[in-house]
């Protein structure tokens, strides 16, 4: 079985006609990547991101009416959207979403993880 298959289609998986509309206006709105653009490097953002992800596909195996409520009421949830550029959201994101920490440094080399025990007092 093809990844593409176990996953389904990106209209079943609520990608269609009209989250392409809102992703397009949402990103006119916000044309920049949320974490990586700076005011002297800005970069376009071509991805809306679900900051936390709805699981409309474990919702809808679940069969529980609630939880399938309530993921798509995430999924569509303005405030749980980011732009990023595809960089971000294919690599920093993911890598955030399985391990759990902000990876990398700032300029004077404290961990950019507000969890890292160097940032702690």
């Amino acid at each position: 079985m093809k990844g593409n298959e176990r996953r389904g289609s990106s209209a079943s998986r609520g990608y269609g006609h009209r989250w392409r509309l809102a992703r397009e206006v949402f990103l006119a709105a916000n044309p920049f990547c949320s974490m990586c653009s700076t005011a002297f490097r800005p970069v376009a953002a071509t991805v809306v991101d679900h900051r936390l992800a709805p699981r409309l596909q474990e919702s809808k195996e679940a069969g529980d009416p609630e939880k399938l409520k309530a993921a798509w009421k995430l999924f569509w949830d303005q405030d749980n959207w980011q732009p990023l550029c595809k960089l971000c959201h294919d690599s920093v994101k993911q890598r955030l979403e399985r391990s759990g920490r902000v990876a990398g440094c700032s300029p004077s080399g404290m961990p950019l993880d507000p969890n890292h025990h160097w940032n702690r007092r």
